[in-house]
């Protein structure tokens, strides 16, 4: 009996390991920066990438909206780390009806 406890466990210690892994690499796939989650930025993609964006849409406002714009002005040298063209926030932010600070956007 001994030898079954001791092999429960080491199972149960093997699955907490690959539940806390899978934990941490689903954490690790999006960043907050400014109160945005990086994978949300893929809502807004369409609408600051190209020549002729489409107007953003409702859930890519949500993800503007509950931005903080002052803390993301510094960040406004690496946008384009993350797909997003800087000359075409201001009409995004614009679209969907956020005052955007003087001296960032």
């Amino acid at each position: 009996m001994g030898r079954n406890n001791t092999r429960i466990l080491m199972q149960f210690a093997a699955l907490a390991m690959v539940l806390t892994a899978a934990i941490m690499v689903k954490e690790a796939t999006s960043i907050p920066i400014c109160n945005i989650e990086t994978n949300d930025l893929g809502k807004c993609g369409p609408a600051f990438t190209g020549n002729n964006p489409p107007p953003p849409g409702p859930d890519c406002c949500a993800v503007v909206k509950a931005a903080n714009l002052q803390c993301l002005c510094p960040y406004k040298p690496f946008l384009s780390r993350f797909g997003i063209d800087p000359s075409k926030v201001r009409p995004l932010l614009a679209n969907c009806g956020v005052n955007t600070p003087p001296s960032c956007f």
